[in-house]
Formats: C-alpha cells, structure tokens, sequence
C-alpha cells in the first residue's frame, strides 16, 4: 500500500471517476499532523485510488451532524471501511449554545478570530465551529493514544472529522441508555465506564458533558464519543463543576437500574487521581 505522508507526492489515481454522492478519499488532502495516530489500523483505507460514498446520516445534533461514508477503492473488496463522518454546521444553522464555559482556559492566538467569537458574528461562529472540531479532534487523538476507548480518529479537514464506525455492518452500536442490561452486564458497564473516568482524570481532563448518551455499547465493550468539550480540570474555573457532573449523569443511570455507587464518591477518587 503507497504511503502519502508525503504532502508533494503525486498519486496516481485510477480511471474511475467518483459517482453521484461520491467524492475522491480526503486522505491525501490532509496533512501527517491531520491524521490520527500511528501505527494506522489496517482497516483504514490510505489509497489514492478510493472513493468516499455518502451512506446516510446517523444523527443529527444542534452543532454538528453525523454521516455515514464508505470509503472503498472501486473493484477490491479486500480495501474498504465504513467510517464516521462527524460535520460541524456553519454560521448559519450552528448553535455552540455552551461553549464558553468549555473554552475557559483557552486561548486563540489570532486576536480578530476572538473578538468575532466573543461578539458571536456569523464568522465568529465560523471559527467557533473549526475551534470544536480541532478540540474533538485532538481530544479523540490524545484518548486513544491514552488507551482510553474512543472511535479511532481517522482525519480532520476543516470541520469534517472522519472517525471510526462504532457498529455492525451499517447499525451504529446502542448508546447506553439504550441498552437493557442484565445485573452481570450492568456491573461490566459500570466497571468500563468508572474505568474511563479514571483514565480521563488521571491525565488531568474531565470529558465535561458525559452522560448514558455519548457512551456507545458494542459487542459488551463501552466506548466514548463527543469529545469536543474536554477540559482540563485544573485550568479551567469550571473544570471541577463539569468534571462532578460527568459522575452525576453517569451514576445517577446506574442507580436507577438498581447499581450501587455514589456520585460523590466517585468525584472525590477522580480528585485523587488529579492530584
């Protein structure tokens, strides 16, 4: 397989040409620092030579909506991916109604791109929305490098995130609250979910707006999504807020579903963990 690390290399591409609702891979539009981390899985697909194909939308939210893309080379079974192609709106239709208690801490280095933010300009909110798709990118990076489960971060191009498909076949996995455990699975989930609190605060972050509804069940495994939020606890003035209320939303679900585990516990290990 040809490697495009190379942003002045030529590809050489096939005679197809994409269809309708297709478009050439992006993979060798991207720069090496716009890619996840290595080693690449073998899954993804790196060639030239494929075709993104729009699937459909797996969800719509109020910043950002979430396509469905096959990545394939045309006529080799053997070279496809189903991915996830999470696409923050522009100014016109976005609406990053929380952000500012997230960006508390940081800092944008071009002046006229923070005070159109801090005005809420139409192009404010267009650089508002590259800021949160560059924050969930680099989130998703340092989570899965952190063996934190997280869908791998493919690739960013502007404000197109392609990620991993978390499901079977073209059926996104169940979010928790979806779910129906058993007390035996119950308590696995628990586990993995206490499991990620901790590996979140142990590197100093809190995921700021975890609930049973970005934590995805695949094949008994429990995995995180929607990152664009994290914090860093310390820095940020609300980070402690955020960081009780991740174990709020998430123990208050279990204990409703006959869990034992206390909120306030949990927040006073996860302090531990900080310090």
């Amino acid at each position: 397989m040809q490697s495009f690390d190379n942003p002045f290399s030529v590809p050489t591409f096939s005679l197809a040409e994409p269809g309708p609702d297709q478009r050439w891979s992006t993979w060798f539009a991207t720069m090496p620092t716009q890619r996840g981390p290595r080693p690449f899985p073998d899954w993804l697909v790196t060639s030239s030579a494929a075709f993104d194909t729009e699937l459909g939308i797996v969800k719509t939210g109020k910043e950002a909506d979430v396509h469905l893309i096959e990545r394939a080379v045309p006529g080799d079974a053997t070279r496809s991916s189903i991915l996830a192609a999470k696409r923050y709106r522009g100014p016109e239709t976005s609406d990053f109604h929380r952000s500012s208690q997230y960006q508390e801490g940081r800092r944008m280095r071009n002046t006229r791109d923070s005070r159109a933010v801090a005005r809420g300009s139409a192009y404010g909110r267009g650089v508002t929305a590259g800021l949160w798709a560059n924050a969930e990118f680099e989130a998703l990076c340092r989570a899965f490098e952190l063996g934190i489960p997280v869908p791998y971060p493919v690739q960013i191009s502007g404000t197109e995130i392609l990620m991993e498909f978390i499901g079977s076949g073209m059926q996104a996995a169940p979010r928790l609250a979806q779910t129906r455990p058993t007390p035996a699975e119950l308590d696995g989930y628990w586990q993995q979910v206490l499991g990620i609190l901790h590996a979140f605060a142990l590197a100093g972050f809190a995921h700021g707006d975890l609930s049973p509804y970005n934590l995805l069940v695949h094949e008994g495994r429990v995995v995180v999504i929607d990152l664009p939020q994290i914090v860093e606890v310390v820095s940020n003035p609300n980070g402690m807020t955020l960081l009780q209320r991740d174990c709020t939303n998430v123990c208050d679900w279990f204990v409703r579903r006959g869990l034992d585990c206390d909120a306030d516990e949990v927040f006073g290990t996860l302090i531990g963990d900080l310090f």
